[in-house]
């Protein structure tokens, strides 16, 4: 019974039932059943919900009057009173199944079997503590509620399960995906076959649910991996009532396990619900029943600014390569898409600067919260002039740049994607001594390319039990795959070694945790750099995976002085600094900018400004520090 019915039919209804409590009062008073015959009301079209409750759940004649009567005896006061007459009982609605088999038509025992359709899906409760046929016989509220032509999911599943409407947009190949699943016969499924829609995008595979009820004529019904109801009594009411809901609306249920480990009482579920089932996933599900897979990811890049440019409507006219380069660069479902889109849409004009800003800004806000528990995020503060390299360096780093900005240009429309995406992640290694600027360049990266810098320590990732360093990176990329973000992995070679020759089960394994590594990388949408003091610490066929390797030189005397002279921010005070007899100082740019730092604050102190004294006094604590004592050569001449 559709849940979209005229309110003509329900007043008909209504008056349908009405006919049939007269029936059934007239059955009660010992009335000529050839008469009694006469008075049955002349079937509805569409049905009578009393009709259409026999068709679902097949009710034999017996049953189907057994549902009325214990539904007139809340409905209709006067049945109610006969039916305490007929039975002896002063209470009312006192309805039995001895009364049931003396008075209805074509009785029999088995219509209060356990496994007959009354009990088995509750459409009436029997009270306990009393014989089968003297006990008090009572309809189920959901029943009663849908005999009147009221047809909501029963309050009890209400804060467990959430309605899905069928999208307003997809992605084309998403719609191709649902096509084929009903094709497959996902909307006819027999009882042991489950729909399992697996892949990184849960809001696509809802879409793709959504879609595939609603050509079955069906709701979808969504339930959460965190909303499964405990092992045991809460999970079998779950069953039996979805059992009987799934027929009732009629609807489809979707077990929404996302990227979550299904839990036992989840997988209890899942095998045991009978009928129609879909899971969406992340890994395809495991189950001793027949399962239909179908991979459900979210769209590509050109796939996603189809999306952009249908959601922006007309002001995705003007914002080509913004558009081009939130696809590129985000890995966004239609849903999100469609819901940054209206938000932004609402508050800025698309079409200036500003706007542009927020919509890319919006996107790495929606992307971000999933790694804040698994990285330290850096907020990128350094710009290009801050960073102080070798020419080939920075040239090398402004390559790295230039090919994340331009990926859908060579990747999508020059094709390269269309031979698979394996291999066109952005990745580098940036090797060299502590304190080189191998961190302030990713800051620089991230800063020039708008994007979050997630740093992970592989110190921290590396577990001496076998698995655990993939589950750990594993974690980490998945959480990093909305796009939007920079991983630096710091410390490379607490997990990078020489390990391509084998000698036992440890260099096999971390050959194993190393080419995850790579791999995750390789396919990563956005950019991967690890950063290593020694590069000779990475074997040379796990550096021919990596796209960009930058060595970053122990900066000479030159390159000492230009870090002397931007070191200070302008609005220090300075007395008579002088960078380059500073650069004589035989340390990296990390313990220059500390040295300066240090000694800013013994200025502050002091109450003076920064001088040759203060630098000196500051060095002197990082050479103690760094357990390197100064020379007498490299501070001559600075007092």
């Amino acid at each position: 019974m559709s849940a979209q019915l005229s309110s003509g039919w329900e007043e008909r209804n209504q008056q349908y039932l009405v006919r049939e409590f007269a029936v059934l009062r007239a059955r009660l008073s010992g009335a000529d059943p050839a008469r009694v015959e006469e008075q049955q009301p002349e079937p509805m079209s569409p049905p009578a919900a009393i009709d259409r409750l026999m068709e679902i759940f097949e009710l034999t004649r017996f049953e189907r009057e057994l549902v009325l009567l214990c539904a007139g005896v809340e409905m209709d006061s006067t049945l109610a009173a006969r039916c305490a007459e007929t039975s002896g009982r002063p209470q009312r609605g006192a309805v039995t199944f001895s009364l049931a088999l003396a008075t209805l038509t074509d009785p029999h025992w088995s219509a209060l079997a356990p496994s007959g359709p009354l009990r088995r899906f509750r459409l009436i409760e029997i009270e306990p503590g009393q014989g089968l046929t003297v006990a008090p016989l009572h309809i189920d509220e959901r029943i009663l509620h849908f005999l009147a032509g009221v047809n909501h999911l029963d309050s009890r599943l209400e804060s467990l399960l959430h309605r899905k409407e069928p999208p307003e947009r997809m992605a084309a190949e998403h719609r191709e995906l649902a096509v084929e699943a009903i094709r497959a016969g996902a909307g006819e499924a027999p009882p042991a076959t489950v729909l399992n829609l697996c892949g990184d995008d849960p809001d696509g595979q809802e879409d793709i649910a959504a879609l595939v009820a609603h050509r079955a004529e069906r709701e979808l019904y969504v339930l959460r991996h965190e909303d499964t109801p405990s092992a045991g009594a809460e999970l079998d009411q779950f069953v039996h009532l979805w059992m009987r809901e799934g027929l009732l609306l009629p609807a489809f249920l979707l077990l929404q396990w996302a990227s979550e480990t299904p839990s036992a009482p989840a997988c209890q579920l899942a095998e045991r619900m009978p009928g129609a089932l879909m899971i969406a996933s992340r890994d395809p599900a495991r189950l001793h029943r027949a399962v239909e897979r179908f991979d459900v990811n979210k769209p590509g890049p050109f796939a996603q600014r189809v999306l952009w440019q249908e959601a922006l409507d007309s002001a995705a006219d003007g914002l080509g390569e913004v558009v081009d380069e939130l696809s590129e660069q985000f890995r966004l479902s239609a849903a999100a898409i469609g819901t940054i889109s209206a938000a932004v849409a609402t508050q800025e004009d698309l079409a200036n600067s500003k706007g542009s800003a927020r919509l890319w800004d919006s996107c790495r806000a929606f992307s971000r919260p999933r790694l804040e528990s698994l990285a330290e995020r850096i907020l990128p503060m350094a710009r290009w002039v801050d960073l102080v390299l070798p020419e080939m360096q920075t040239q090398m780093l402004r390559q790295l740049a230039a090919q994340a900005r331009h990926r859908m240009t060579v990747y999508e429309q020059w094709g390269f994607a269309q031979r698979g995406r394996r291999g066109l992640g952005i990745s580098a290694l940036f090797a060299g001594p502590s304190g080189t600027g191998k961190t302030l360049a990713a800051e620089v990266l991230a800063a020039e390319l708008r994007l979050d810098l997630y740093r992970i320590d592989l110190s921290s990732v590396v577990s001496k039990y076998i698995g655990e360093t993939e589950k750990n990176l594993k974690q980490v990329f998945d959480a990093a795959e909305a796009g939007g973000v920079l991983l630096l992995f710091d410390e490379a070679d607490a997990l990078f070694g020489k390990r391509s020759e084998v000698k036992d089960s440890h260099d096999r394994y971390a050959n194993i945790e190393v080419g995850y590594l790579l791999q995750r990388m390789e396919s990563f949408q956005g950019l991967a750099i690890l950063t290593s003091n020694a590069k000779s610490a990475l074997d040379r066929a796990f550096q021919r995976r990596l796209r960009f390797t930058i060595d970053f030189p122990f900066p000479d005397a030159a390159q000492r002085e230009a870090i002397w002279t931007r070191v200070f921010p302008a609005e220090t005070p300075t007395t008579n600094l002088q960078p380059r007899r500073l650069a004589q100082l035989n340390m990296a740019g990390g313990n220059i900018r500390n040295i300066a730092l240090n000694a800013a604050f013994l200025a502050a102190e002091a109450g003076t400004s920064v001088d040759m004294a203060k630098v000196l006094q500051a060095a002197r604590m990082e050479a103690v520090k760094i357990e390197r004592p100064l020379t007498d050569i490299e501070i001559r001449g600075w007092l």
